[in-house]
């Protein structure tokens, strides 16, 4: 008799009259919104529009269902179809069964739909919501933990997760602990995670990469929690089906990051036109009429203005720099007053010819 284990959930689903709550669509609905959120945060991080994750992932999430669902009955099909079997079945999502590679491959699509409408590049979408989808996963597993399904090998370990009877494979009726799969795989989810985050923000991934190492990370555990899983499954060489899958896309992803870093090193910038300011009325180029010359209009005095000193002259009455001053040839000192100017003049003519009609010289700095 085992002493510790981890039980199971008696039921998997409440109703609330005809309505039933299933606990399979409840881990599943967290796990959608847990990586919106974290995906929204991340993409605001990088310069987009806080809504824009919402926007693609209304596209992105149906075709994942839709995908999942898909690559389950077809690599399962003997579950639906055949003698006994109720191909109706096929639609009972609530019942389990969404594969993840399907959800990723056709979520892909729905992704690149609503990416196009919403004029960003995907690899950057894809970028800011792949820790979220690694935590997704995580909450997904624990929908298998209620309806006591995907377990793995029989064990005697202190967590090892107790299946109801009627539950258990065939074979191994007479045990009631198994490996917890499910829970193995949500620690890994989360480990995939939290590595994501940290060479996201340390190398700065861009252009896709920071997704295909989430692919390349998860495919890793995944294939550890699908060798100890007994549940029935098509084998090819000795290894199941999703071990063969998950080899696969490992080296699909490790492809891809390597590439990518050689043709587009660096990250994206400018991700979301919705996040760019706003261009200024009548386009970029156009500029305000008051910008472009004095507010007077009229005529203006050719002398100096009112507001600082006298043309030619500093503040302490010396000539300015560039205009003629002591010492130059030709240089006259400012005439300010009128008196000494009607002298000057005088001097400079001489006293043996005709005296000219002295001109009064308007005070610097007044106008006329």
């Amino acid at each position: 008799m085992d002493l510790a284990f981890i039980p199971s959930p008696s039921r998997g689903v409440i109703h609330i009259g005809p309505l039933p709550l299933r606990a399979y669509a409840f881990c599943i609905i967290i796990g959608v919104v847990v990586a919106v959120w974290l995906g929204s945060r991340r993409w605001v991080a990088r310069g987009g529009a806080a809504h824009t994750v919402g926007d693609v992932a209304v596209w992105a999430v149906p075709f994942g269902l839709v995908g999942g669902r898909l690559y389950h009955v077809i690599t399962d099909h003997q579950l639906y179809f055949g003698a006994g079997r109720h191909p109706l079945d096929a639609l009972k999502i609530w019942n389990g069964g969404l594969g993840i590679w399907g959800a990723i491959a056709l979520g892909a699509v729905g992704a690149w739909v609503g990416c196009r409408r919403a004029g960003v590049p995907l690899p950057a979408w894809a970028d800011a919501l792949a820790p979220g989808i690694a935590l997704a996963q995580a909450c997904g597993r624990w929908g298998n933990w209620f309806n006591q399904e995907l377990f793995g090998r029989p064990t005697t370990l202190p967590w090892g997760l107790k299946i109801d009877y009627d539950h258990r494979p065939d074979a191994t009726k007479e045990l009631a602990t198994y490996h917890p799969t499910f829970l193995y795989e949500s620690l890994w989810c989360i480990g995939v995670a939290v590595l994501v985050l940290w060479a996201d923000r340390r190398f700065r991934l861009g252009h896709g990469r920071a997704f295909a190492l989430y692919v390349a990370a998860y495919t890793v555990g995944r294939f550890w929690t699908e060798y100890l899983r007994i549940d029935e499954a098509h084998r090819i060489g000795g290894l199941r089906l999703n071990d063969w899958t998950a080899i696969v896309v490992f080296l699909a992803a490790v492809v891809y990051f390597v590439v990518s870093a050689k043709r587009f090193p660096g990250r994206e910038t400018d991700v979301d036109p919705a996040a760019r300011p706003a261009a200024p009325e009548g386009g970029a180029d156009a500029t305000d009429p008051a910008d472009s010359g004095p507010t007077d209009s009229g005529p203006t005095d050719s002398g100096p203005t009112d507001s600082g000193p006298a043309a030619g002259k500093l503040t302490d009455g010396e000539p300015a720099a560039g205009q003629p001053g002591a010492g130059q040839p030709g240089a006259e000192e400012p005439l300010d007053d009128p008196a000494k100017s009607g002298a000057a003049l005088a001097e400079a003519v001489g006293d043996g010819g005709p005296q000219p009609e002295e001109t009064p010289v308007r005070e610097a700095g007044k106008r006329s």
